[in-house]
């Protein structure tokens, strides 16, 4: 039996509808279709008790930072060049950054800050002629902690201020 589509109009497509971009020194260095890694994560310690066999103390301890993985079309070569920089002599350099999701109409909906940001891999694209895929770099960011700002939240409350 064929089902009835209450409000196409209303739909909105989470996967099309977004985009990430990485903001440096106040630029958007690039745009990219993939970011992953947004993870903070809360170590365990178990400690046991004597005389108490129904459970196991689970204490808070460190907070461990995924690496971010960024992937995007082919943009300026700025990312490149932050990679390059202590390519030889060990010496990283360090950036706060913020990764910014934007809808399909650019109103920003959510924005990280990445503290002491280095980037630890970069992929360039495979090259094939004969394919019809896009090229694809990949950065790959180890960082020393994140923040998230739900800018959606902050747009709506300022519509209702004024």
């Amino acid at each position: 039996m064929p089902v009835a589509i209450v409000g196409p109009k209303l739909r909105t497509d989470p996967i099309l509808g977004y985009g990430f971009a990485i903001l440096m020194f106040g630029y958007v260095r690039g745009w990219f279709t993939e970011c992953s890694g947004l993870t903070v994560e809360r170590e365990i310690k178990e400690v046991p008790e004597g005389g108490r066999n129904n459970y196991v103390h689970q204490l808070p301890g460190r907070v461990k930072q995924n690496r971010i993985t960024l992937k995007h079309g082919l943009a300026g070569n700025e990312l490149w060049k932050w990679f390059q920089k202590g390519m030889y002599d060990g010496k990283v350099q360090r950036r706060t950054i913020s990764i910014i999701l934007y809808s399909s109409d650019l109103h920003i909906h959510k924005w990280w800050d990445v503290k002491d940001a280095f980037p630890v891999k970069w992929s360039g694209p495979s090259l094939n002629t004969s394919g019809h895929e896009v090229s694809v770099e990949i950065l790959e960011l180890a960082h020393h902690g994140l923040s998230l700002t739900d800018a959606s939240l902050l747009s709506d409350a300022l519509s209702l201020l004024g």
